[in-house]
């Protein structure tokens, strides 16, 4: 696990524990925003909705249906060069670039034709086997969930 606990988000999934590196040097805004969801308890008990094997696991909607979020506003996009690759976590939104709010997917694999259009917000570190297990569909029809997210600093 790394040092930077404040900057250290565990996902405790129900195939296992995945540990993220929360990069607030490339989206600060994005990291804020998921910090405050997690420390509100936000994503605990929310599925993986769509899963899709050779591409990547999406989550962070509460109704599980893809089609909603948070209450609180849209975020700026914060595009960077950083690259979709195995292990990264970006944000989900519409079309529209200002319309992530709190649903984001990890990476299964290379992704690069998402570079500079989505979100990166932080990287697997540990645990990517339990993403990896993840029951695949779109939806699931037995989604997995989160079962609780933390950020290291609070555990």
């Amino acid at each position: 696990m790394s040092d930077d606990l404040e900057n250290t988000l565990i996902l405790n999934l129900e195939t296992g524990k995945v540990v993220i590196r929360l990069r607030p040097d490339l989206a600060p805004g994005h990291v804020s925003r998921i910090k405050e969801l997690v420390r509100e308890g936000f994503y605990d008990d929310v599925v993986f909705h769509r899963v899709i094997p050779g591409f990547m696991a999406q989550g962070g909607d509460p109704t599980g249906t893809g089609r909603s979020g948070s209450s609180k506003p849209n975020l700026k996009a914060e595009f960077s060069k950083a690259r979709h690759v195995r292990g990264v976590c970006s944000m989900a939104r519409t079309p529209h670039p200002d319309s992530a709010n709190s649903q984001f997917f990890i990476c299964f694999d290379d992704a690069t034709f998402l570079d500079g259009q989505y979100t990166v917000w932080g990287e697997v570190t540990e645990g990517m086997e339990a993403v990896d297990s993840l029951p695949k569909g779109e939806p699931p029809p037995n989604p997995g969930r989160i079962v609780s997210a933390k950020i290291a600093a609070d555990a």
